[in-house]
């Protein structure tokens, strides 16, 4: 067989494998139970904050983001189980963290061990960025002051923890929760409850949703979920806490 040729068709076999050696996770995020009303966060307490939205409306709460249909945005959804002796993939880019409007953005994000974390600061007033970990984590506590339009501060993370709580001492309505494993495989259910947990190696696993206000504690619903080359679906109902 002509070398080149041999070459093309081992590219070929090659790529086949690797569109069949993983797939992906997806669902939706379902809330069950009338929640309770947002309310407005304080900032119009904030002269500095408060001119930001002079005119405009001021943001709420957001305990529980849920559309017309039911579904529950800022669910922490990963893969509990079933990755031993799986190769796990080193992290991969880098996450973002914003301060905008005097809020954190994203609310909730995924964070692999390892992997940097980049926490800015758009606003044109100062903030300051306090990590609180649980004491159990192993992680460490930092707080430090970030000026309006500083260099954005990196961390990494060393240990797995869900959730690792981002706050604003400054400004006490400001939140962000990190939902950090030591894999790649994990997602943070959209405005519409829907989620996509990408690239799985086939096997079986326990994936569970945790979402911050309804298990505070970090320990959310797990799913058997068996994933062959066509992927895995799992779904959740969650229902709101105290009903």
């Amino acid at each position: 067989m002509n070398k080149s040729i041999t070459i093309f068709v081992a590219a070929v076999a090659l790529s086949s494998v690797t569109t069949i050696s993983a797939g992906d996770i997806i669902g939706k995020i379902t809330l069950k139970g009338t929640p309770p009303a947002e309310k407005n966060l304080p900032i119009a307490s904030d002269p500095f904050c408060g001119k930001l939205y002079a005119g405009k409306p001021i943001p709420t709460t957001r305990f529980y983001l849920v559309d017309a249909h039911g579904g529950l945005a800022d669910t922490f959804v990963y893969i509990k189980s079933g990755l031993d002796g799986k190769p796990i993939p080193a992290p991969v880019g880098t996450v973002e963290i914003d301060q905008i409007g005097c809020e954190y953005l994203p609310y909730v994000f995924g964070l692999q061990t390892g992997q940097k974390l980049h926490v800015k600061n758009s606003d044109p007033l100062m903030h300051n960025i306090h990590v609180t970990p649980s004491a159990s984590s192993g992680n460490k506590e930092s707080n430090k002051a970030q000026m309006a339009g500083g260099k954005p501060y990196e961390y990494v993370f060393d240990s797995p923890e869900v959730f690792l709580r981002f706050k604003c001492d400054v400004h006490p309505w400001m939140f962000s929760y990190g939902g950090l494993v030591n894999h790649p495989y994990f997602a943070v259910s959209s405005v519409d409850g829907t989620f996509k947990i990408s690239n799985v190696p086939p096997g079986d696993y326990v994936v569970e949703a945790v979402h911050r206000k309804t298990h505070p504690r970090g320990t959310g619903v797990t799913q058997k979920v068996t994933v062959g080359p066509a992927g895995g679906k799992a779904d959740f109902s969650i229902e709101v806490s105290g009903s």
